[in-house]
């Protein structure tokens, strides 16, 4: 409620006496809820109030606010003298709060969300099918649905709906047109992403022929590079950065062991649930790439590492996730990305510089100290779970030892 951030009867008789104020109770609560500081949230609920007094001296109605809205709001404050802007509201924290207040008034169903209608993009009826047919047969993530549907979507765009049309010369010429823009690695995934939808085409009887033959490839020595990982100290030192009581490095901690030990992916703890582990047995399962779920077991350090954030995770019930934002609004994870910013910092706590900063330097990581400490490569890539032998090979470079005793001398020259 209201007054747990103001308790002067002035002061709630004039917030909820706006046209925000019958919401404004609500959007209280819903900080509250969220873990927004007490600090901030009388910020946001300022700018709330201060929100509808400006739609309403413009002649508006709060139902009616849109994007449009939002920005005005937010050019008026440059030069605004309103008393509502009075009490340290920073224009930041004023467009960031009836951000906020709008998107409680959406999820009211009191606003419209223009927003997202203004941003959404209608994709072609094939990408669509596309998309779903990703989804329920590859078992693809949504971020690389996104991608392939992009690159489809740009096809078609190119060279028309007409998909009987289209010849090896138009596709090609498409792919080559594209590559003169960008860099290899864009190049390299736009050829995934079409190959896949051409494919696609094929499979499902769309267009005779195989057209995703008519991809062109670029020099990609696959597999070519030294693994980047960290050494024993290092990882040590890692981990050590993220000593700490609070959910914070806690959270933190737990991440980097399960990182370091099970060599997961960014994904895989981002959508870690309390059903995947199983504590009596000291197991936890993964769900990987197109629904590839294996059992692997709990170590004990990271167990207890989890046990002890668990303690002091926030008290939130709309979520079964694991891990949790540690800043407002409390929720899980979007993605993989901030399960790699959690590395990134980390790596700049303890004074590591590293060529990749991201989570899958620790599954390298987790990798070779496997193979140095006697693993075999065919266990190293069930607990990766590789879907060829050939991935977890690449490893096999790191493992001085073991190539020194399969290397062939150098000939002698002889004179």
């Amino acid at each position: 409620m209201l007054e747990n951030y103001f308790c002067a009867p002035k002061t709630l008789r004039r917030l909820r006496g706006g046209p925000s104020g019958p919401y404004i109770d609500g959007f209280a609560d819903a900080l509250e809820r969220d873990g927004y500081a007490k600090t901030a949230a009388v910020r946001y609920l300022k700018a709330a109030v201060h929100f509808g007094r400006f739609v309403q001296i413009g002649g508006g109605v709060l139902a009616d606010a849109d994007a449009c809205t939002l920005e005005a709001f937010g050019r008026h404050f440059q030069q605004c003298q309103c008393p509502e802007s009075n009490g340290g509201t920073t224009g930041y924290h004023a467009r960031f709060g009836v951000k906020l207040f709008h998107r409680h008034l959406v999820g009211l169903g009191f606003c419209r969300n223009p927003v997202l209608a203004a941003e959404h993009v209608a994709e072609p009826a094939l990408v669509t099918a596309f998309g779903h047919w990703l989804r329920t047969h590859r078992g693809a993530c949504e971020p690389t649905i996104r991608l392939y549907s992009r690159g489809a979507t740009e096809l078609i765009d190119a060279l028309g709906e007409d998909i009987d049309g289209w010849t090896v010369r138009h596709v090609r010429d498409f792919l080559l047109d594209r590559a003169d823009r960008c860099g290899a690695p864009s190049t390299q995934r736009r050829i995934t992403s079409l190959r896949a939808f051409l494919r696609y085409l094929t499979f499902t009887g769309r267009r005779q022929g195989d057209l995703a033959l008519a991809v062109p490839a670029i020099a990609n020595w696959r597999l070519s590079r030294q693994p980047c990982c960290l050494s024993e100290d290092e990882v040590t030192r890692l981990i050590a950065a993220s000593d700490g009581q609070s959910p914070g490095p806690l959270r933190d901690r737990a991440i980097l062991l399960l990182l370091t030990r099970l060599g997961l992916r960014a994904g895989d703890v981002a959508q870690l649930r309390f059903s995947d582990i199983d504590w009596k047995y000291g197991t936890v399962q993964v769900s990987g790439k197109g629904r590839y779920q294996v059992r692997l077991p709990l170590p004990q350090d990271v167990g207890d590492a989890v046990l002890r954030y668990l303690d002091r995770r926030p008290n939130i019930t709309h979520s079964d996730r694991v891990f949790l934002r540690s800043i407002a609004p409390w929720g899980p994870f979007s993605s993989g990305d901030a399960v790699s910013s959690v590395v990134k910092h980390a790596l700049r706590r303890a004074g590591i510089k590293a060529a990749v900063k991201g989570a899958h330097l620790l599954r390298h990581t987790a990798a070779t100290e496997m193979l140095r400490h006697g693993v075999p490569l065919d266990q190293i890539g069930l607990v990766l779970r590789h879907r060829s032998i050939d991935m977890t090979a690449y490893y096999a470079k790191v493992d001085v030892a073991l190539l020194q005793r399969i290397a062939r001398p150098w000939p002698e020259v002889q004179s």
